[in-house]
């Protein structure tokens, strides 16, 4: 049976790119198991959240189910990842252009 299996490639800094081997080491696991992991939990987060119609209401509430959105992760600390990524994407296109 052929593998099914799909590359993500990434440019990372080398100090995150030790990080990452270092983490992954220490906890004995692979690179490629821990992002597998977290996309496997981001997605059922995800599911959960939009359980219903799939829409959120203004008070931070997905129709359907009442739950708020921190009570399934860390709404901080997505959110601090997200601004984080989007400054290293935004530094890597400043970068790219020169």
């Amino acid at each position: 049976m052929a593998d099914s299996r799909k590359a993500i490639h990434a440019f990372l800094t080398p100090d995150s790119h030790e990080a990452w081997h270092e983490f992954a080491a220490d906890n004995g696991v692979s690179v490629s198991a821990l992002i597998e992991a977290m996309a496997l939990d981001w997605a059922d987060r995800q599911a959960d959240r939009t359980k219903g119609d799939g829409r959120t209401k203004g008070d931070g509430r997905t129709k359907g189910d009442g739950r708020t959105k921190g009570d399934d992760y860390d709404l901080a600390e997505v959110d601090a990842l997200s601004r984080q990524a989007r400054r290293i994407d935004a530094q890597r296109r400043r970068r790219s252009r020169r």
